[in-house]
């Protein structure tokens, strides 16, 4: 690890898209934003939400911004939507995200053996599955022929309002009347029996043998989409796997708190940089 971080630093940052992958519909693109300075430094790979369905790499753009001029290289990809392709279609983008980031961080002065992942919502989904299944054949189906020895581990998993649970929270949607979300969560796993297949909770219900990379997840105490209640038992699932997991509650936050400018997104922003401080600290120590 040749990477240094300061959480409390400030660089200038430059920003720009590139062409990331070609799915079955479209070319997905890639955001970077890269601090200005000799580096090298860390690097964090952004994983968008949008409950499956919806949004791209401009959706978390703040938290990027914000992490970014602290000097860490971020990279925030599109991920394939539930209409493109359903389940795992998005984790085999995240998959190979991970590698492709590992293989050009060099080109953007980032370390990349510093790397991390960031997920919001259904990005928070994915960021967990892509951290406990990172050698899963079906999620590792897209080649990488310029790097093909590079695995998608990642060293730590940092999920805001993440969908930790989707069976209960499509219970949630149901009992909430909201037609939308249960229809946007039937459209992403098909067949239907995948929800429990692909589910974190449920993969650590099962005992089966998965990664435990250090998790932060940060939520809502008043988010009545993703209930505070499901990451408690997560968070708790996580650690009785033998998992570091820290959990975070916001107080009078809903599921996009860190949307709107205001003191409990400043205390998120402030939080991550924290957390891959000191992530970065004990891989340093490690080495």
């Amino acid at each position: 690890m040749t990477a240094t971080y300061n959480p409390s630093a400030r660089f200038e940052i430059k920003v720009w898209d590139i062409d990331f992958r070609r799915n079955s519909k479209r070319m997905l693109k890639a955001r970077i934003w890269q601090p200005q300075g000799a580096g090298p430094f860390p690097i964090l790979l952004d994983l968008h939400g949008g409950a499956w369905n919806d949004k791209d790499r401009f959706a978390n753009v703040p938290m990027a911004e914000n992490v970014a001029s602290s000097g860490v290289v971020v990279v925030a990809v599109d991920l394939t939507l539930a209409p493109e392709a359903p389940y795992p279609a998005s984790l085999q983008d995240a998959n190979y995200a991970v590698r492709w980031l590992k293989a050009k961080a060099a080109e953007w002065k980032a370390d990349a053996s510093t790397l991390g992942v960031l997920g919001s919502s259904t990005g928070g989904y994915v960021a967990e599955l892509l951290g406990m299944r990172p050698r899963d054949p079906r999620y590792n189906a897209h080649p990488l022929p310029e790097a093909p020895k590079v695995d998608a581990t990642v060293n730590y998993v940092i999920a805001r309002s993440p969908i930790s649970d989707p069976h209960s929270r499509f219970q949630q949607a149901e009992k909430m009347k909201r037609a939308e979300m249960v229809q946007k969560t039937k459209n992403y796993f098909v067949p239907w029996e995948s929800i429990h297949e692909g589910n974190p909770q449920e993969i650590l219900d099962r005992g089966e043998k998965v990664s435990l990379p250090p998790l932060l997840i940060m939520q809502g105490d008043l988010d009545d989409n993703v209930l505070p209640a499901q990451q408690e038992k997560f968070a708790a699932s996580y650690r009785k796997a033998g998992g570091d997991c820290q959990l975070e509650i916001f107080k009078d936050c809903e599921h996009m708190w860190v949307a709107q400018p205001g003191p409990q997104t400043d205390r998120a922003h402030e939080m991550v940089r924290g957390f891959i401080a000191r992530q970065l600290t004990k891989l340093r120590q490690a080495a």
